[in-house]
């Protein structure tokens, strides 16, 4: 069954009972990834901190949660050379191996993979090592989604694009894509590639949810003009919107978020979108992680929602996230708990393009 929401083909697939994996079109390619990734951050560092407190599952535990993913429809899983200093690759590289081509597999490089002046970056020499390194540790000959992790501001991006641009053409790379970049230097990565006719971003990971809402401003407009896949990380704020948070602490001593406040959210701006998510949660019998991962689904430009669980009931939690409609009713109650003031020069375009748009009412 295919339905058409907010511009964007979603598909969805019956897998269980009353349950069913959505999926859509990573950006304007021709693949097609479910809409929640599962992230594999959790996956090592057992000994690595901060990994430790992040997940620091062992193999057996990793490959219990990519089962589920599989059976449940999950076709997307994203990770990154630096996770657990590259436990998290190589864990995944077993946890996958027969069955690689299940999955679009995604990985990031830009952060240091050692203590040298050139183990870090989006140099040619540096990203080349990444690259051989993480095949390497995913037991795979090709990556699927090849990520800058960062802005490099050493780099020449010129250097980069044409270096991601050979691996595509050597075959180690399938589609390129970016995390963390601001607005103005995703569009100029697309003009250099497109002036060039290089690979191009296909898509943006960005940290978006109800309690981190800055992608609104630049990355968001600039993901939909492009017509960009959008990676959603961190959709729960860290945990924050997990429903372990209230007024009163944490009701879990172990809760990630107690030992790394990250993603950084201001005490009372949390509170309150806590608030909401739970009053909402309560009107439709759904735990909060639930509803927000529900709010980041809703939004059209939205691709997929990386999900990083460290436990089962955790997955299974999320994976319920896909059946919860929200209406116009929580959407508002939420929007109004989250939504940042508008920055210049959103306020002075909203005040002076009024006039014309009228006339197309």
């Amino acid at each position: 069954m295919v339905g058409r929401t907010g511009g964007f083909y979603t598909f969805f697939l019956e897998f269980t009972g009353d349950h069913f994996m959505q999926y859509r079109r990573l950006g304007n390619t021709g693949i097609i990834v479910s809409r929640l990734c599962l992230g594999a951050m959790t996956f090592g560092g057992k000994a690595t901190p901060p990994y430790d407190k992040v997940g620091g599952l062992d193999l057996a535990a990793s490959g219990r949660l990519v089962d589920m993913a599989l059976d449940a429809g999950i076709n997307f899983i994203d990770t990154a050379n630096v996770y657990a200093d590259g436990e998290s690759e190589s864990l995944l590289g077993q946890v996958l191996e027969g069955r690689r081509e299940q999955v679009v597999l995604a990985t990031k490089f830009h952060a240091p993979m050692g203590k040298g002046p050139n183990d870090a970056g989006q140099s040619r020499l540096h990203m080349t090592r990444a690259l051989d390194a993480s095949l390497r540790r995913l037991r795979t000959d090709h990556v699927d989604l090849y990520q800058i992790h960062n802005f490099d501001d050493l780099t020449p991006m010129e250097e980069t694009l044409r270096a991601l641009d050979d691996a595509v053409r050597a075959g180690k790379i399938r589609y390129i894509g970016c995390s963390n970049l601001a607005g103005w230097q995703v569009a100029k990565a697309l003009g250099l590639s497109a002036l060039h006719d290089w690979s191009s971003f296909v898509s943006v990971q960005a940290c978006y949810s109800l309690a981190v809402r800055d992608i609104e401003r630049e990355i968001l407009p600039q993901v939909e003009d492009a017509q960009l896949g959008l990676m959603a990380w961190s959709p729960l704020a860290g945990g924050l919107l997990s429903g372990k948070y209230g007024r009163d602490g944490s009701t879990d001593p172990d809760a990630r978020r107690l030992h790394i406040a990250f993603p950084p959210v201001g005490q009372e701006h949390g509170l309150a979108v806590i608030d909401a998510v739970k009053a909402v949660a309560a009107r439709h019998g759904a735990t909060p992680a639930q509803v927000a991962l529900a709010w980041v689904l809703a939004q059209p430009a939205v691709t997929s929602a990386v999900i990083g669980a460290r436990r089962p009931e955790q997955l299974l939690d999320n994976l319920a996230s896909l059946e919860l409609v929200l209406d116009t009713q929580d959407l508002a109650v939420l929007d109004a708990a989250s939504a940042a003031p508008p920055s210049y020069p959103a306020w002075i375009r909203a005040m002076t393009n009024t006039h014309r748009e009228g006339f197309l009412r």
